[in-house]
């Protein structure tokens, strides 16, 4: 007689607080949209806009969309693959209206702003931004409760598969993307000179150099090698051991987000100035084929970079305390 042991009970469930967290915000953000529609919006500087692609009354659509989406993503009682691929659609057209986040963040972390650089574009564009984040999690979420193994991560597979296996192809060849993007980029500028441009401009130029260069070689390599995850021995005080997830993850996601979504906004209006012949050189010093070069440069950078983390992410995560995952 054979004695069967009862498998575990599932995990429960986190309460439902990420969509209403998003219908939140898309009635006080909706609401701004709304009110400097109607009212006027404040004055952001040279650019004249907040934000791109999504603006006006159709900045007051997307928060409806995004509320109504958080809400029968709320309601459902099963996995929606439809329902999921509509909200993406929605935060990416959230994460392309704040495009200019990207000019933000660099001249914040370099100590130089844009002559466009206004506070209230900036916090505009990171309330975008939020509702983005907010969305993109709760759809992560409603994945996670109807289509995955374990109640309470979600996740699927053997037990330690992604912490105990080498390296996928698909990271490294994303890694290696990265940098050859940064290198195209590089490639492009020296092709038509640095010009003006030299480092003796100021420690702004400098800082903006040296973190071009992490972001675009360090970074991606560091996210496919075992360097990334434990510190060399070369490293004094911290050789042997294990690299913050955060120290990686957070910047190659912040700049993957923003080199997708400000270049490409930025290709697709290269390409209808192109088309449309109403393509301004500016004072000339760059070429159509410059920008040709270089704007698919920073995009395949971007894309190759979170590509690579999700890679790490997958590899790094702590295991579910529930099912070992």
């Amino acid at each position: 007689m054979s004695l069967t042991l009862p498998s575990p009970a599932p995990a429960r469930t986190r309460p439902l607080l990420l969509p209403y967290a998003v219908v939140v915000w898309a009635l006080l953000y909706g609401a701004l949209r709304l009110t400097w529609t109607v009212a006027g919006a404040p004055g952001f500087g040279p650019l004249h806009t907040d934000l791109v692609v999504v603006t006006g009354r159709w900045s007051v659509a997307v928060c409806a969309a995004a509320g109504l989406a958080a809400g029968a993503l709320a309601r459902a009682r099963t996995w929606r693959p439809g329902l999921a691929v509509a909200a993406w659609a929605v935060c990416a057209l959230l994460v392309l209206s704040c495009a200019l986040l990207l000019l933000d963040v660099v001249g914040l972390l370099i100590g130089q702003l844009s002559p466009a650089f206004t506070l209230a574009g900036l916090l505009s564009r990171v309330g975008a931004l939020t509702g983005a984040a907010l969305l993109h999690a709760t759809v992560l979420d409603h994945r996670r409760r109807h289509r995955g193994d374990c109640g309470r991560c979600g996740r699927t597979g053997r037990p330690g598969r992604w912490s105990a296996a080498p390296v996928p192809g698909w990271a490294r060849i994303a890694a290696w993307t990265a940098v050859a993007g940064c290198l195209v980029r590089l490639a492009a500028q020296v092709a038509v000179g640095f010009g003006d441009l030299p480092l003796a401009q100021g420690a702004s130029a400098v800082l903006f150099e040296v973190g071009f260069l992490l972001a675009g070689v360090l970074l991606p390599l560091a996210l496919v090698h075992r360097w990334g995850r434990v510190w060399p021995r070369w490293v004094p005080l911290l050789a042997g051991r294990t690299v913050p997830r955060g120290l990686l993850l957070v910047p190659a996601a912040v700049f993957s987000v923003g080199l997708v979504g400000y270049f490409g906004v930025g290709i697709g209006q290269l390409a209808v100035e192109t088309g449309t012949g109403t393509f301004d050189p500016g004072d000339g010093r760059y070429p159509l084929a410059f920008f040709w070069v270089a704007m698919p440069g920073y995009w395949l950078w971007g894309w190759g970079l979170g590509v690579a983390a999700v890679g790490h992410h997958l590899r790094t995560r702590r295991p579910c305390r529930h099912c070992a995952r």
